[in-house]
């Protein structure tokens, strides 16, 4: 850890690393043909770029430059991630909220938005109905409100964990939550939780004070900004990072996400796990702003971009977007997707009530059930992943980059994801969907090198189909 990083610690206070002002200027600047082109060669090599490089990216808004980046984009998704897509789904807890954050429809003075924490028998029946649709993967989302404390979550998650349904179960919770102290992050950690998960909304202080108002615990910008080292001083070494593009200049919030990734890395010598970039959406009870709204070619641009400035950090689009918006995506960046998701209290086994506008955070955009979106994944050429193995082996936070890093994931990675992909088709998968499953797992083991991982691999995938053997991971 770093001198101005120790110091702000024993001060009690969070290091503000964003050179706000310096940023800013970076964006000023022209950026050549030569010295864009010689950025991406550095990030084809799979090395992360620095902000002044990704500026110089932002600032390429040349038609033929902007082509070279989203080509180089493409390549450097599939050398790095292969053909996997991750699913996952997110599981709100409750929303009640002691924030005031102007964009939020969990906001405490929306008195349009009804309040409602789930019980442990209602979160059990809505983890019932996300595993008879076949997710391994969750994200629990809370307001940010003194119930929801740490105990509440590590609770929570240990009631996901337990609940089972015939051959659904699931094997990896994240969080999506408020900051915590040391303590708090403790304690999800024993519980077994993968990725903590702290957007900072915004990386521009004033615009972070206007839509957090004063009085609230959000309102403390180095609080927040703090969170996730805070969780790596904890061994929460697994942290996610986002920002809500539509508060401010979307070139701005790119450098801050970049510098922010470099930062974990300098002090903790590992980075982000993932980085979010979800884009503002309509919501019960909330006016947007539409100064900063981000249009879907500058949407595009900003993802290509993130891909070549942080190889390894997984990027994550949600279901705020369009589904034909989220399938272009996924060909130069995203490796993450959430899948037939509900953002309302209770949605899972509630959805179409009347009430449920008023229990959602924010409007989706691609509401399509998990299996639709598995099917064109596969129609696509690519491999619906539900792995959770790095995380229950421990392949979490620096030791995860010793194998990403080299590139030897993929090694690890494309076998867990055929396996699991053969779960989910024989337990789950509607026909159509089975069959190009199969096809797909044929085709991807025959591109693998012959040895013994390939023949370990057959017979895991024999024994998943033939004998209903689960959870046959590398």
């Amino acid at each position: 850890m770093s001198f101005a990083v120790e110091s702000a610690r024993l001060s009690g206070s969070g290091y503000d690393f964003i050179d706000e002002a310096y940023l800013l200027s970076l964006l000023d600047r022209p950026a050549a043909a030569g010295a864009v082109r010689d950025i991406i060669a550095k990030s084809l090599a799979k090395q992360p770029l620095a902000v002044e490089e990704t500026a110089t990216l932002l600032a390429a808004d040349q038609p033929e430059l902007v082509a070279q980046i989203f080509d180089a984009a493409r390549q450097l998704k599939r050398d790095v991630y292969g053909r996997r897509i991750v699913l996952f789904a997110p599981l709100y807890v409750g929303n009640h909220c002691t924030n005031d954050c102007v964009y939020c429809a969990f906001r405490r003075s929306n008195q349009a938005e009804i309040r409602r924490t789930l019980d442990e028998e209602s979160l059990h029946q809505q983890v019932l109905a996300l595993e008879n649709k076949g997710h391994r993967r969750l994200i629990l989302v809370f307001g940010e409100h003194p119930q929801y404390g740490a105990e509440f979550m590590a609770e929570c998650v240990q009631h996901v964990y337990a609940a089972t349904s015939g051959r659904g179960k699931i094997r990896r919770v994240n969080l999506n939550a408020a900051p915590l102290d040391h303590d708090g992050y403790r304690i999800v950690k024993a519980a077994d939780i993968g990725t903590y998960q702290i957007f900072q909304e915004t990386y521009h202080h004033e615009t972070y004070r206007r839509v957090h108002p004063k009085g609230t615990r959000k309102a403390n910008y180095l609080w927040r900004l703090d969170g996730v080292a805070r969780a790596m001083e904890a061994e929460c070494d697994d942290v996610g990072i986002g920002a809500l593009f539509g508060l401010f200049d979307w070139r701005f919030e790119v450098l801050a996400l970049v510098r922010h990734a470099l930062h974990l890395q300098k002090e903790y010598r590992v980075g982000p796990h993932t980085i979010s970039f979800p884009r503002l959406r309509p919501a019960c009870g909330v006016k947007l702003d539409e100064s900063y709204l981000v249009q879907d070619d500058d949407f595009k641009r900003l993802v290509a971009i993130l891909r070549l400035s942080v190889p390894y950090t997984g990027l994550i689009c949600t279901a705020r977007e369009p589904p034909a918006l989220r399938r272009e995506l996924m060909g130069f960046g995203i490796s993450q997707i959430d899948a037939g998701s509900r953002v309302e209290i209770g949605g899972y086994t509630e959805a179409g009530d009347a009430q449920v506008m008023e229990l959602e955070q924010f409007e989706l955009g691609d509401i399509r059930p998990l299996d639709e979106v598995v099917h064109e994944l596969l129609v696509d050429g690519y491999i619906p992943s539900f792995c959770t193995a790095c995380y229950r082996l421990g392949r979490t936070g620096e030791h995860f980059m010793e194998y990403a890093i080299p590139g030897f994931i993929q090694n690890l990675c494309t076998p867990n994801a055929l396996s699991t992909l053969m779960e989910y088709l024989c337990d789950f998968a509607l026909p159509e969907t089975r069959a190009a499953g199969e096809i797909a797992i044929r085709r991807e083991v025959e591109r693998l090198p012959d040895g013994d991982r390939k023949r370990v691999l057959l017979d895991r995938l024999r024994r998943i189909k033939d004998q209903g053997e689960r959870d046959l991971h590398f």
